[in-house]
């Protein structure tokens, strides 16, 4: 079949339709006379259309003003000998009689088989999944909408249910995301399997699915989710890679018990199937109201509006906390600590702001601020040696690592003055980062500490192989010494190997004289604490000699 438009004219009051040369091979017909009339060509227009040139022209409802009326219609014929219908696209211009109703048409068609059927797959897709064939999230997410809607005003009660197959990463680790992709895909012919008919299916996304229960109860509900469960684990999935266990995990939420709105149901399934994922994989878990949790959100997002807020305002400051060699007492350097002063003029500390901050991704934010007020006090203050704290999400951010380097540019004393401080616990979650971050911060002239070392796990072996400077040993082993003797045992076996490892050492939380006495015996550097001094907003800088970092 030629590929091609052809044009025609059809004079409607004798119903002659006259064709271009290439009308047979462009559309199929051998045979003149069978598309020779307006009938004749209905003959052979496919029985399903919506809409056809008769109905574009002599439906239209527009008057011709003398330049003719433009149409543009698509349908299907289906020529005789053919199985498959072809789809034309026929575009042209109807011109009226004396009394103004059509009487002419000239216009063209084309065959757009290919372009049709890219259409229909573009449809296809902006509401379905390619994998399984289920909704997607935005159709699901629609469905949903229209379920919620409907029972709250018929005052009937569904269900929203979020089920994720455990264990994916791991899978696309041991046999690739092929494989992966076959899990999922049998896990939704599983899942459409064990659902009843008038309920609905989607992919929500990567290894979630969404399934929406019309007309259930709670209890309903939580035998829909064991159903689905068992049906997932109903023995191995046969893959390419062979064969694969699988399991899920399930939450669920009462509409409208516990959701009025689509924002209400996914966001409390998802509550709800995370508690099932913590508890046990394969579980299914339904969302309870509880109002620990509901006041502790409503605290996060009031410390999320307060961190904005007074980053947009610049009401974050710095508290300043002395750090002082254990012999002489003289200072060595003040750990610069953030604060947030309220709009009431009260001050949050950082124990408040940090575990929100970094839930909600404001840390980096914070971290970069914090910086540039270090870097500013210090070029204020020459006497001053600083050290400051930077998050796990800061250590990789080229913003931050921007702002230490344009700091320090051409001021190689200011460096030396200054001690970046990472967590042990952001340490040890990727040795071979964090190592490359203190090569980066040494390289520019900075010394490096691990602040709360024994909170978390870390080996003496990397922590000689991380090469940081100064390691502050946690607070919590320091601050009952005198009175704890595992606290003494492992403060003074820690003072030992390090000395061994040639690391100065912090003791955070030094509460008295007698428990600065030990710390001293035991060959500890430097002491911080209740003793020392807790952090103040103002620079004590008059009445504080110069450092002696900055003195070497």
């Amino acid at each position: 079949m030629s590929i091609g438009d052809v044009p025609y004219t059809w004079d409607i009051g004798s119903d002659r339709l006259a064709w271009g040369a290439n009308a047979g091979d462009v559309l199929g017909i051998t045979t003149d006379e069978t598309i020779a009339t307006g009938r004749g060509f209905a003959q052979i227009l496919a029985g399903d259309n919506a809409e056809t040139r008769f109905d574009a022209v002599m439906r239209s409802g527009t008057t011709d003003s003398g330049t003719g009326v433009p149409f543009a219609v698509q349908y299907a014929i289906v020529p005789p000998g053919r199985g498959e219908p072809l789809w034309v696209e026929d575009v042209g211009r109807w011109f009226a009689g004396s009394r103004g109703e059509p009487s002419r048409v000239h216009g063209i068609v084309r065959v757009i088989n290919e372009r049709r059927a890219r259409e229909e797959r573009l449809a296809y897709l902006s509401r379905y999944d390619d994998l399984t064939g289920e909704m997607n999230r935005w159709h699901m997410t629609e469905v949903l909408a229209a379920t919620v809607d409907e029972t709250v005003r018929y005052r009937g009660s569904s269900g929203f249910l979020l089920l994720a197959i455990d264990n994916v990463g791991r899978i696309n680790e041991a046999y690739g995301y092929e494989v992966a992709d076959d899990v999922i895909a049998a896990v939704a012919k599983r899942l459409r399997a064990r659902m009843r008919g008038g309920d609905h299916l989607g992919r929500f996304s990567g290894n979630k699915f969404g399934i929406i229960l019309k007309q259930c109860t709670p209890e309903d509900i939580r035998v829909a989710a064991e159903r689905l469960l068992a049906g997932v684990r109903d023995g191995v999935v046969q893959t390419k890679a062979g064969p694969v266990a699988v399991t899920a995990s399930v939450g669920g939420v009462t509409v409208p018990r516990h959701a009025r709105s689509v924002h209400d149901a996914l966001a409390r399934s998802k509550e709800a199937l995370e508690i099932a994922q913590s508890k046990r994989c394969g579980s299914f878990h339904g969302y309870q109201p509880n109002v620990e949790r509901d006041a502790l959100r409503r605290a996060s997002v009031r410390t999320s509006d307060e961190i904005i807020t007074a980053l947009n305002d610049r009401r974050v400051r710095i508290a300043f906390e002395p750090v002082v060699r254990t012999d002489t007492r003289a200072p060595a350097f003040h750990e610069c600590l953030m604060r947030i002063r309220r709009s009431d003029g009260g001050l949050i500390s950082a124990g408040e702001v940090v575990p929100i901050a970094e839930k909600l991704g404001l840390i980096r934010l914070l971290d970069h601020r914090v910086l540039e007020l270090v870097l500013e006090e210090m070029n204020r203050a020459p006497q001053l040696c600083a050290s400051v704290n930077v998050s796990p999400a800061s250590t990789s951010d080229a913003d931050w690592w921007e702002a230490l380097n344009a700091g320090l540019r051409g001021r190689p004393e200011l460096a030396r003055r200054l001690v970046i401080e990472i967590t042990e616990t952001a340490a040890i979650q990727d040795i071979d980062e964090t190592r490359g971050f203190v090569a980066r911060a040494k390289d520019l002239g900075c010394r490096v500490a691990i602040d709360d070392f024994g909170a978390g796990y870390t080996s003496f072996r990397n922590l000689r192989k991380l090469g940081v400077d100064i390691v502050k040993i946690d607070g919590a082993f320091v601050q009952n010494i005198t009175r704890s003797e595992d606290d003494r045992a492992f403060v003074q076996t820690f003072l030992d190997l390090a000395r061994r490892l040639r690391l100065e050492t912090v003791a955070e939380w030094v509460q008295d004289e007698e428990a600065a006495a030990l710390l001293a015996s035991w060959g500890c550097d430097y002491l911080q604490g209740r003793l020392i001094g807790l952090a103040r907003t103002e620079p004590p800088w008059p009445a504080t000699p110069p450092c002696e970092a900055a003195t070497r």
